[in-house]
């Protein structure tokens, strides 16, 4: 519920502030005085885009606000959500600053838009008179038909079907367009796997391969080496070996006589030992080293092989190269197995399909369940409007195809008279038999759907009199579990309003500005005495006004 709004520096406004009780609140003025202002900021607060020419004062901000009591909505979720604070009493504020940015928040926390859109599209409701043409709109004639026959549930269970048919139906799609297109290429990627494939890559080889090389094309250095290595171990006057020989005999004679001299003793024997056995093994290395042209020719061969295949894929490396070689296979693999992956992916639609069809079948009869309750419903509101032989036909068909709101096509046909055709309701309907028909409407979504708050705009423009009064008479029952707030230009449906607002214009030392406030009893009296009669009151005017306000 719409508890109360702020509204500063907005057009005409420099600063009003309402606050709006349950039931029937009605809105009156002259006609320019500012009422579709109201509308204006508070569309701000239900996520319009922003104008920086709808700032009064250049200069400063446009700030709206508005307060709702929402502990009854069940909201919380939506609002952990998005990790917004949740208030039972939330405040919905909107900014305009001078450099034409706009701001929203929700419980001081910003947010965008798109969240703003969805946290204030279930707090209000608002009709104005263009809403109207909603009445020839097929998602609203659905809507209306959905909402009346409860059966949420059952369209949730066939949107996810929906959902799952279309991506397996887009998967199977994709898949016939990759595998056309992959026809013409099959052969040059057949060529280019078989290329690769007959390279026998491994993974580490190139690396392995260049230090091999790096070996073989310094063998005469290394056996060179490896032979002064071991002379200079071997020698037999002055080589290493012989040297540590002769130490361990010296340090035996003396090892018995010196403090830890079997120690010392073990320690060079155990080192003459290592480097004996080094010495052999460098012997042994030599030998086996020897300069091969012929064995690097294969090796330069097969580096070349591989960093020409590598500049050829355009990859930087050799296992970059193996992923795209797999790559390749799974291509192929995937072209030569197209048939039997295609089947099963038609027999698992097929079956997506028998499940959908079925789900679709039971939101068709739970929507023509409810044709004749609607039509019953608008038509016995329409005679209370004044219009005894208005007729409502709700026709339906089956869509050619499904589609995210089912496999129906449904219309709300109208005529206004007793021997007419009913048809689309634009082309047949006046403006003040759109604006009843569109009343009785609201009502019946009012008492399924429980919308917080309802705002009718001027809905009763073209009608007047006893219809009228009937028409404030639906706003009141309505009221009655809702709240509903009317901006109305008739005295009969401003009288019903358990609180009476009045929108006026006044000048002060700089420009003229537009204010609202709340009437008392006295106050009403005149108010709705003008209405009746115009500026120039009359006790006659007086005193009907105050027949309609006890009435």
């Amino acid at each position: 519920m719409l508890k109360s709004l702020k509204i500063s520096n907005y057009a005409l406004i420099e600063r009003v502030e309402i606050g709006f009780d349950s039931e029937l609140s009605v809105i009156t003025g002259e006609t320019g005085a500012g009422k579709s202002i109201l509308l204006g900021a508070l569309a701000l607060i239900l996520g319009q885009r922003s104008d920086v020419n709808a700032l009064n004062n250049k200069e400063s901000k446009c700030v709206v606000e508005a307060e709702f009591d929402i502990q009854s909505y069940g909201m919380e979720s939506l609002f952990e959500e998005k990790d917004v604070d949740y208030e039972p009493h939330t405040i919905i504020r909107r900014e305009i600053l001078p450099n034409g940015k706009s701001r929203a928040f929700v419980n001081d926390t910003p947010v965008n838009l798109s969240f703003l859109k969805n946290v204030s599209s279930k707090l209000i409701d608002v009709h104005s008179q263009h809403q109207n043409l909603l009445l020839s709109d097929d998602s609203f004639q659905l809507m209306v038909v959905d909402t009346i026959a409860d059966n949420a549930k059952l369209k949730a269970a066939y949107t996810d079907l929906y959902r799952d048919y279309k991506k397996l139906s887009n998967k199977i799609n994709q898949l016939v367009d990759e595998n056309d297109k992959q026809k013409t290429d099959m052969d040059y990627i057949r060529f280019q796997y078989e290329q690769l494939y007959n390279a026998q890559l491994k993974e580490g080889e190139l690396i392995a391969i260049e230090k091999e090389l790096e070996q073989l094309e310094h063998a005469e250095e290394i056996k060179l080496g490896l032979n002064g290595a071991v002379q200079l171990l071997n020698a037999e006057q002055n080589g290493a070996l012989f040297g540590i020989y002769e130490a361990v005999a010296q340090l035996r004679k003396i090892a018995d006589f010196l403090p830890e001299g079997e120690s010392i003793l073990s320690r060079l024997d155990s080192a003459y030992i290592d480097m004996k056995d080094l010495a052999g093994d460098l012997d042994q290395k030599a030998e086996e080293i020897e300069y091969d042209p012929l064995l690097i020719q294969q090796k330069q061969t097969r580096v070349d092989l591989l960093y020409s295949l590598i500049q050829k894929h355009r990859v930087g490396s050799l296992e970059e190269l193996i992923v795209l070689a797999t790559e390749f296979e799974d291509k192929i693999r995937k072209f030569t197995n197209f048939d039997e992956e295609l089947e099963a992916l038609h027999n698992q639609l097929k079956q997506l399909e028998l499940k959908l069809a079925k789900a679709a079948k039971e939101l068709t009869k739970s929507r023509i369940g409810v044709f004749k309750n609607i039509k019953q419903a608008i038509e016995s509101q329409l005679i209370e409007l004044g219009m005894p032989h208005a007729q409502i036909l709700i026709k339906h068909e089956n869509a050619q195809a499904y589609s995210s709101s089912g496999k129906d096509e449904i219309s709300i046909l109208f005529s206004a008279n007793k021997s007419g055709q009913p048809a689309e309701i634009n082309k047949v309907a006046s403006g003040g038999e759109m604006s009843r028909v569109m009343l009785s409407i609201k009502s019946l979504l009012s008492k399924a759907k429980g919308l917080p708050t309802l705002i009718f705009d001027e809905i009763d423009t073209g009608v007047s009199g006893e219809v009228a009064d009937k028409m404030g008479r639906i706003m009141t029952d309505i009221a009655k579990t809702i709240q509903v707030i009317t901006i109305t230009h008739l005295p009969q449906i401003a009288v019903k309003g358990k609180n009476h607002y009045k929108v006026f214009k006044t000048d002060n030392a700089h420009q003229t500005v537009s204010q609202i406030k709340q009437l008392t009893e006295e106050e009403r009296i005149v108010e709705v005495a003008k209405m009746l009669s115009g500026s120039e009151l009359s006790d006659a005017a007086l005193s009907n006004a105050r027949s309609l306000l006890q009435n």
